[in-house]
């Protein structure tokens, strides 16, 4: 049932999207900072249901790309999605009846909210990675059969590209981040145009209202003194990420970070309070992979989720510093990110990682 996001929403969605993030998808920060203002001078946000979008409906997501270490020094204007998706309107000479995130992480949960609000357009509340991931084709819409192409990408200072590679969603990447590096290490992009009834087959459905509820659980749980791990767990028990499991607990030691090819690598290591384990995370924007003592615990696409440990407060991977104390958990992805075809667009294979897939519930 579709509901409407007013700017009462934006702190527990922020926070819950940052959850979701896997340590990606962008500041939340600055996304939350971006709909507000777009909230306050157009108004509140209606946000549709999959199952309320007409199937011939034309649904554009919008997003923004590129390294999340470079948002902090270029801080978006809320401009630049609404250029990509009018840039793609034109080109496919037909307007959007909706847009959509194609993540569920950090800042790309935010873009679409931007647009949606300064454009009086509806947000289907559903994605197309049920997580944050650091490549384009890595969505569930893809694995599914709707290209990505074409697509349009806007800068800050109005620059344009379409890129249109048919059905071949990784050279489309390709060519989106040569384009992204060049206007600065971020830009933002509509792509992945599809119908109401593609919607429906091919997204991860309530992502929106996840990242509200899991936000909206831990600040509940701090306000009430319960212990907010326990609390996420419990509420995500009946939804489709149904498995909460706790990786590890201690502080963080060391942390790597280098901004590379329009991505943030690197790996961040803790040691456990009593001085006994050691965690290891490795990262591409976001986190993929988390051994405890050489042994994997979890690993992409299951969620891999860094805590501040008494706030439950998520911790992205380009604020990661020495000293923090953290929680670590891992959670499971929804089974349609579990397939085989899924697999082989975003699983460890995708990323380079010798491990097989295990999910999160049998390796804990």
């Amino acid at each position: 049932m579709s509901w409407t996001l007013t700017e009462d929403h934006l702190e527990d969605l922020a926070r819950g999207a940052a959850v979701l993030g896997t340590g990606g998808g962008g500041d939340p920060y600055v996304g939350r900072l971006l709909v507000r203002q777009a909230i306050r001078e157009h108004g509140p946000i209606t946000i549709l249901d999959p199952s309320e979008v007409g199937d011939h409906d034309l649904v554009v997501p919008t997003a923004q790309m590129g390294a999340p270490t470079v948002v902090h020094e270029k801080l978006p204007s809320g401009e630049e999605p609404v250029l990509a998706l009018r840039t793609l309107e034109k080109h496919l000479g037909k307007r959007a009846s909706a847009t959509m995130p194609i993540e569920c992480g950090g800042i790309n949960s935010m873009i679409p909210l931007v647009v949606g609000a300064r454009l009086g357009l509806p947000v289907v509340d559903a994605d197309g990675m049920g997580r944050a991931f650091p490549e384009l084709q890595m969505e569930t819409f893809g694995v599914y059969g709707v290209p990505g192409s074409p697509m349009a990408i806007g800068g800050e200072r109005g620059e344009t590209t379409v890129i249109d590679t048919g059905s071949d969603n990784r050279r489309m990447e390709w060519l989106a981040r040569g384009v992204t590096i060049r206007l600065g290490g971020v830009a933002h992009i509509a792509e992945y145009t599809m119908s109401g009834a593609e919607v429906k087959r091919t997204a991860v459905p309530r992502t929106l209202s996840l990242a509200l509820t899991v936000g909206r659980t831990i600040r509940e749980a701090r306000e009430n003194n319960l212990d907010p791990i326990a609390a996420l767990s419990e509420a995500l028990r009946e939804t489709l990420y149904r498995n909460l499991r706790v990786l590890f607990r201690g502080k963080v030691s060391d942390v790597e970070r280098r901004t590379e090819a329009g991505f943030a690598r690197g790996r961040a290591q803790a040691v456990s309070f009593d001085g006994e384990h050691k965690l290891e995370l490795l990262f591409q924007n976001e986190n993929l992979l988390a051994l405890v003592d050489g042994e994997v615990r979890c690993l992409v696409p299951d969620l891999i989720c860094v805590l501040e440990s008494e706030s439950a407060e998520p911790i992205t991977t380009e604020t990661l510093r020495y000293g923090q104390r953290v929680v670590v958990i891992g959670i499971s992805t929804p089974d349609l990110m579990r397939t085989p075809e899924a697999l082989a667009t975003f699983g460890p294979s995708a990323f380079g990682l010798s491990y097989g897939f295990t999910p999160v519930e049998e390796l804990v």
